[in-house]
């Protein structure tokens, strides 16, 4: 089954390109408040970091098709000593936009990912009470419904097409709400500078919730995850980034060009006159220069 992809660069807040209910399933993970190896100090308010999660999950809403599903990776942050609640404040900022809260799993990394750090080892050095700062082995996956879906309406062989493999369901554990999933690690080529989930988080999400040949949304791309696991599991996807400069990587994530032989497509388009300050002021960088020359060769469509 062959299948389209189509890459964004440009602020999810407004998702124009894409008409409403025309998305079967919405899975990704936004960028951490001000984290260090994320976005450091692009907020300058936690208020403000909020007010642009509630644009872009009213965008989500709007394209979403009725009775699917919103996925959503995301976790509390610490910044500079103080502990930000992202997770509760997104759940009510989902439902605010109409999406019915429907469960929370619990992503386990593995044990030995995590040495004691600074935060947890002050206990260490001041052996008393008040003194407990835990270091966080787990993330929050949320997922929210549009409405009710009508199972009845789709076809027998659209199932069947798509059924979930039962022994892979178990041996996996994906029936509890804890899933144990090992981390992007640290060196990862592909996930420099870029904090990404595993393959294997979207790989369950697009399983569980999606038929083949149907599309999915990624608004922050980051380095392509969701869009390369669509495309192995015979989904069409889309994705929003902000950063021109992730292109590259993305392309090679998704495929292009060796493993798009099989009449699967690739389509860039760029946003140029909807970028915020902190694009514009990568404007004069090299990686910005290349892809404004493929846009010149007409391998890109510019918007």
């Amino acid at each position: 089954m062959s299948t389209k992809h189509k890459l964004i660069i440009g602020d999810c807040t407004s998702m124009r390109e894409l008409s409403a209910e025309s998305i079967h399933l919405m899975v990704t993970s936004p960028p951490y408040f001000n984290a260090p190896f994320d976005y450091q100090g692009l907020y300058d308010t936690y208020n403000q970091y909020l007010a642009i999660l509630s644009d872009v999950a009213s965008e989500i809403y709007r394209v979403l098709i009725p009775g699917r599903i919103a996925v959503l990776n995301i976790d509390d942050m610490l910044v500079n000593g103080e502990k930000f609640p992202i997770t509760a404040d997104a759940t009510k900022i989902f439902q605010k936009a109409g999406f019915r809260y429907r469960d929370r799993i619990i992503w386990k990394k593995p044990e030995g990912y995590l040495r004691i750090s600074k935060r947890s080892g002050v206990i260490l050095q001041n052996p008393f009470p008040m003194y407990y700062y835990p270091d966080n082995l787990l993330e929050s996956i949320i997922i929210f419904q549009k409405g009710r879906f009508e199972y009845k309406k789709v076809p027998k062989e659209v199932k069947n097409e798509s059924k979930i493999d039962k022994k892979e369901f178990q041996e996996n554990k994906w029936y509890m709400t804890l899933w144990e999933m090992t981390n992007v690690l640290p060196g990862s080529i592909l996930e420099k500078d870029i904090a990404a989930f595993p393959d294997e988080l979207p790989y369950r999400v697009i399983k569980l919730f999606s038929y083949k040949g149907e599309t999915v949304l990624d608004p922050f791309a980051g380095s392509g995850t969701t869009m390369r696991v669509a495309r192995i599991l015979e989904r069409n996807s889309i994705g929003f980034e902000i950063k021109p400069e992730l292109v590259d990587i993305i392309k090679k994530k998704v495929g292009l060009p060796d493993l798009m032989s099989n009449g699967d497509t690739f389509e860039l388009e760029f946003r140029k006159h909807d970028v915020s300050s902190e694009l514009e002021r990568r404007l004069t960088n090299e990686q910005f220069k290349a892809i404004l020359q493929e846009i010149r060769d007409g391998h890109y469509r510019e918007n």
